[in-house]
Order: C-alpha cells, then structure tokens, then sequence
C-alpha cells in the first residue's frame, strides 16, 4: 500500500514535469499543483489505458505512458489557466 502511494507520487511528479514541458509557453503554477496534476493524469490515464485493454502489456505500456502524458499536458493547460486567471484577478 505505501509502495503503491509512493511510486504514484514519483511517478505523478514524472508524467507531471513531462506535460509541463511539452506545453508551450509559460505555466504560473507552483511545483505542488504540477505534481498533483501529474499524479491525477498518471491515474486517470492508467484507468483509461485499463479500460481500453492496453493498459499492461509485455514490456513498456508506451499506449499507457502516451495517454498519462497527454492528460498532463491537459490538466497543466487547465491548472494554468485557472490559476492565471486568479492571480490576474487579484492585480486588477
């Protein structure tokens, strides 16, 4: 159980880092959000790489890896934008 919880926080912190850098442009989120985005997206894309049946396979899951990716970037893009729009409201 604590190996489970540990390797989702290394291994959210990975996937979160990698969406982070494959978005363009500047994100104004803080290193805790792009971990918990991270672990969200590795998480919800492991679901989703069960659910279509390729979720384990022999080797490297790269369909799984894939799809963990692409939901980070999209949570970073949301996070980003959301937390933007919070500090561009507090300036105004």
């Amino acid at each position: 159980m604590i190996g489970t919880i540990l390797w989702a926080i290394i291994g959210g912190a990975i996937v979160g880092m990698l969406g982070r850098l494959l978005l363009p442009g500047r994100q104004n989120i803080s290193v805790w959000v792009t971990i918990g985005v991270g672990i969200a997206a590795a998480l919800l894309g492991g679901v989703i790489a069960d659910w279509l049946g390729v979720g384990d396979t022999r080797g490297i899951d790269w369909i799984r890896h894939a799809i963990q990716i692409a939901l980070a970037v999209l949570f970073v893009w949301l996070a980003a934008r959301f937390m933007g729009s919070s500090e561009r409201r507090k300036t105004a």
